[in-house]
C-alpha cells in the first residue's frame, strides 16, 4: 500500500474516497473501507494523524499506532492511503477548503464514510455538502454497538471475547521490547518487556494467552504484586521461543484473560502458576 503525507504525494486519479480517523479499524470501520473496494475505482483512504481530539487538547486512550493503522488497513485492500497532519490550522479550514486542498487534488470520484461524518472549521460539513459539491456520496450505516468508545470500555474491563467481536480480530497490545529486570529469566520463563506509546490504551491488568507472531504468549498487564511493583508492566513469554527481541517492535495478540494478578505465598507457588498459566495458553484459541 503507498502511504503519502500530503496531497501531492498521490497521483489524481479517479478515486473511492473512504474518509476518517479509524481509530481500531474495528468492524464498523472495515465496512467503510470495504464500501470503497466495492466503488470500482482506486480504493483509497483518507486518515488522521494525531486523533483529531488529541490535537485539540482532550485526551483519548487510542486503540491503534499510526503505523499499526496503516497495516490493518493494507490488510484490508486499501491500495493508497493518504494521512493528513490533523493540526489546529487542519481544524480551521472550512468545509469547502477541505475539500479544494484535500479531496479534489487527489481525483476523488466516490466519498465513503459513515452516517453522521463531519468535517471542516465547527464541524460544518456533512456528507449532503460532499453531495452539492458534486462527489457520489455513499453513506455507510453505523454498525450498533460497534464504536472506537465501547471498544474502549471493554478493554479496560478486560473483556476480550466481546472486545474481539467488535474487533473482527483478537485485541493487540503493541509496543517496543526493552530492557527489563530479567526476573521472569530467572524463574525460567523469559519475558519481553515492552514499553508502550502512553497515548495507546493498556486492557485491564491481568494474566493473558494470546500469540505474537507465530508463538503463543502468555502476557502479564499490570504491576508484579508479587514482588511489590507499583510501576505497570506489559511482559510477554513466548513459548517455544529462542533468540533475541530487544528493540524491536511486537504485536501481541490476547486471545482470553486467564485470570487477576496477585501475590503469592512462595516463589515456588509463582512459578507453579506461572506453568499453569503457560498450559493454559497452549490450549488456548483465538477468540473469533
Amino acid at each position: 500500500m503507498k502511504v503519502a503525507h500530503a496531497p501531492g504525494g498521490l497521483e489524481p486519479r479517479e478515486r473511492a474516497v473512504a474518509i476518517g480517523t479509524f481509530d481500531g479499524v474495528h468492524r464498523g470501520h472495515q465496512r467503510v473501507v470495504q464500501a470503497a473496494l466495492d466503488a470500482g475505482l482506486t480504493p483509497t483512504v483518507v486518515t488522521f494523524h494525531p486523533h483529531p481530539r488529541i490535537a485539540l487538547g482532550n485526551q483519548v486512550e487510542l486503540l491503534t499506532t499510526l503505523e499499526r493503522r496503516l497495516e490493518l488497513l493494507e490488510a484490508l485492500g486499501v491500495a493508497e492511503t493518504l494521512v493528513i497532519e490533523f493540526t489546529l490550522e487542519t481544524a480551521q479550514l472550512e468545509p469547502e477548503e477541505f475539500v479544494d486542498s484535500v479531496l479534489r487534488p487527489i481525483g476523488t470520484q466516490v466519498v465513503v464514510a459513515g452516517e453522521g461524518f463531519r468535517f471542516g472549521h465547527g464541524r460544518k460539513g456533512d456528507l449532503d455538502l460532499l453531495t452539492r459539491l458534486g462527489f457520489d456520496v455513499r453513506p455507510v450505516p453505523l454498525v450498533e454497538g460497534i464504536s472506537s468508545s465501547q471498544l474502549r470500555k471493554l478493554l479496560r474491563a478486560g473483556e476480550i471475547e466481546r472486545s474481539a467481536a467488535l474487533l473482527g480480530r483478537p485485541p493487540e497490545v503493541e509496543g517496543v521490547v526493552v530492557s527489563g529486570d530479567a526476573r521472569g529469566g530467572t524463574l525460567g520463563f523469559p519475558t519481553a518487556n515492552l514499553f508502550v506509546d502512553p497515548k495507546l490504551l493498556v486492557p485491564a491488568y491481568g494474566i493473558y494467552a494470546g500469540a505474537a507472531g507465530e508463538h503463543r504468549a502468555a502476557i502479564s498487564i499490570g504491576t508484579n504484586p508479587h514482588y511489590g511493583g507499583d510501576e505497570r508492566r506489559i511482559e510477554a513469554f513466548l513459548l517455544d521461543f529462542e533468540g533475541d527481541l530487544y528493540g524491536r517492535r511486537l504485536v501481541v495478540q490476547l486471545w482470553k484473560r486467564l485470570r487477576d494478578e496477585r501475590a503469592f505465598a512462595s516463589e515456588q507457588e509463582l512459578i507453579d502458576q506461572i506453568a499453569l498459566d503457560v498450559e493454559e495458553t497452549r490450549s488456548a484459541r483465538p477468540p473469533l
